[in-house]
């Protein structure tokens, strides 16, 4: 019962929310825009619940530099300050509140990841895939990408199996604080998340 109402809920709050975010949504993309150049939205075919593939949508946190023979630079090279400041303040994250809407993705769930991974997973770790993938989650408010992929699918198979309201309001406001302190953001030493090769 909580999960049908959860998934209802979730899509009547995600356009209220793109409503009175609009103006933020529309400020955010014109800077940049301007500062790292467009596109503006990055987009990359995810696996949600039950496998299902669809793109998720983030405001794009780099430039779109390339070298001399038209490759695009490594990513801590084209990573800007304001693509920085909008990934410790989770503001890249916004335009999945459209994901929601589409019933791709809920508020809170586990992240969701590249379908290139598919073949990678545990019969164990492909459970986090019974349930829609969220914005954040059960191992984003205890780590987020600061901790190893086999500590995240663990924690992520068990949200799919404890999940209910009081688990959900836990990580909503666990959540608020990782972002205002901006807590384990990235891995040490990275920019970007390092590659799932496959539990050992």
């Amino acid at each position: 019962m909580y999960q049908a109402c959860k998934g209802k809920g979730d899509i009547a709050i995600a356009l209220v929310l793109l409503a009175i975010f609009s103006p933020v949504l529309l400020v955010l993309g014109v800077l940049i825009a301007i500062i790292n150049g467009r596109p503006i939205i990055f987009k990359q075919v995810r696996v949600g619940e039950g496998e299902k593939l669809f793109t998720i949508y983030k405001f794009c946190t780099m430039n779109h530099m390339k070298d001399s023979e038209g490759n695009l630079l490594p990513d801590d090279q084209r990573l800007t300050l304001f693509g920085k400041i909008l990934r410790k303040t989770s503001l890249d994250e916004l335009p999945q509140l459209w994901n929601i809407v589409k019933g791709d993705m809920a508020f809170i769930g586990p992240r969701p990841l590249r379908d290139a991974y598919l073949p990678l997973y545990s019969d164990e770790q492909r459970k986090r895939h019974n349930v829609k993938p969220g914005i954040t989650g059960w191992a984003q408010v205890n780590g987020r990408n600061a901790i190893s992929w086999e500590e995240k699918f663990r924690l992520d198979v068990h949200y799919t199996q404890h999940r209910s309201f009081r688990l959900d309001m836990k990580i909503l406001v666990l959540t608020v604080q990782k972002v205002l302190f901006a807590h384990g953001v990235s891995q040490a030493g990275q920019v970007t998340v390092e590659k799932f090769q496959g539990s050992k």
